[in-house]
């Protein structure tokens, strides 16, 4: 007769496992699993500690735990991400959100605040999450969602379908080469900014799984924001906004410098919630 795994027994297992496998958070990881099975809040997990898991149950997690010692990031493997207190869809094709993207959305959502119906247009959307999430906290905006990778804007899509928005869009497009033909009150990005100097010391996690198109501008991590001080007076409305994620240390320094060359208006560097500077503005 085979054995009853209950979560605890699970919990216990796995904690040791991950341990062993020199992960920095064992119990964290086992969680992430669990609370996908199970499709519960991490709380609920305590609260049904006494539960045994189906045979099938056990099955997807014995080949997520293969998965996962292999280094392979946890959102991959079950498909999922948090991102503004909402799950979205996500899979290798993407990037996964990070939680200091949020913070994009947070000064996205201040500069809109006053204009009705807002036109956004999000460069190099991915997973559409923070498309996706402006639409549902501006239900009366209007937003555009461009990729230049098909599989991105399918998985955008997806999400969209998930939180039946009818306020965003998705395009396939090479913002290098191509432009939108209307014109937005913000253009909010979060661009490739690696620099192909630096994937070689990303962490193991990105470096070997992350989509490197969604990473790195394969030059020296500068090349979109230069089209983007280019083409912004073409597409933005006077008086707008351009809004984006910038890298660490000297590398917002020199996206500053860019729009400061090109006599952009009020350039800022705003903090994250670590304290690091990740977010720039400017207005046209």
């Amino acid at each position: 007769m085979s054995k009853i795994w209950r979560v605890i027994d699970i919990i216990d297992w796995a904690e040791s496992y991950f341990y062993k496998k020199n992960f920095n958070n064992p119990r964290l990881e086992i969680e992430w699993f669990l609370r996908s099975i199970l499709n519960c809040s991490k709380l609920d997990i305590y609260l049904r500690f006494e539960e045994p898991l189906t045979q099938s149950q056990l099955i997807i997690l014995k080949q997520w735990v293969k998965r996962r010692v292999k280094h392979e990031p946890l959102q991959y493997i079950t498909g999922t991400c948090e991102f503004y207190g909402r799950e979205f869809k996500i899979s290798s094709k993407v990037l996964i959100p990070r939680q200091e993207t949020e913070r994009l959305v947070d000064i996205v959502i201040k500069k809109i605040k006053n204009i009705d119906n807002p036109t956004i247009l999000d460069i190099g959307t991915g997973s559409g999450c923070i498309a996706s999430t402006l639409a549902l906290e501006r239900s009366d905006s209007n937003i555009l969602g461009i990729d230049i990778s098909s599989d991105a804007i399918n998985i955008a899509e997806k999400n969209k379908s998930i939180f039946s928005l009818n306020n965003v869009y998705f395009r396939n497009m090479d913002i290098l080469n191509e432009l939108p033909l209307k014109k937005f009150d913000i253009i909010v990005s979060n661009p490739p900014y690696v620099s192909i100097k630096e994937m070689t010391y990303l962490m193991q996690e990105v470096r070997d799984y992350e989509p490197k198109i969604a990473l790195t501008d394969f030059n020296n991590g500068l090349m979109f924001y230069k089209r983007i001080a280019k083409i912004s007076r073409e597409i933005l409305k006077p008086g707008s906004w351009i809004i984006l994620e910038v890298g660490l240390n000297e590398h917002s320094d020199k996206v500053k410098s860019i729009f400061n060359d090109m006599d952009y208006n009020n350039l800022d560097l705003i903090k994250d919630y670590n304290g690091d500077d990740r977010v720039f503005i400017a207005k046209v």
